[in-house]
């Protein structure tokens, strides 16, 4: 029994190890991030948030809302990398 158990796990990290399983992962902590550290209001306004080769691609309702939040892109990225533990994205792009 114990050897399946170890052998699941394997396989469980060997998939959380994957790239794909990381990016999918790494975009579900920028989502939950952004929610928490933008607030209720700002998310209303977030149609949808995307990671793609270390770019986030967050798409803005509120065309005063997309303004402003384009003038603190570097913000944005610092707090989404620090909430991660580490340099992973590389650009932020506010639609």
């Amino acid at each position: 029994m114990m050897d399946k158990e170890k052998k699941f796990g394997d396989v469980l990290k060997g998939l959380m190890d994957s790239k794909q399983w990381k990016q999918k992962l790494q975009e579900t902590k920028v989502r939950e991030v952004w929610k928490e550290k933008m607030g209720t209001t700002i998310n209303h306004y977030t149609a949808e948030i995307k990671l793609r080769n270390e770019k986030v691609f967050i798409q803005i309702e509120a065309s005063s809302l997309k303004q402003e939040l384009s003038y603190e892109k570097e913000k944005i990225k610092s707090m989404l990398n620090e909430e991660l533990g580490g340099d992973y994205i590389k650009d932020v792009i506010i639609r």
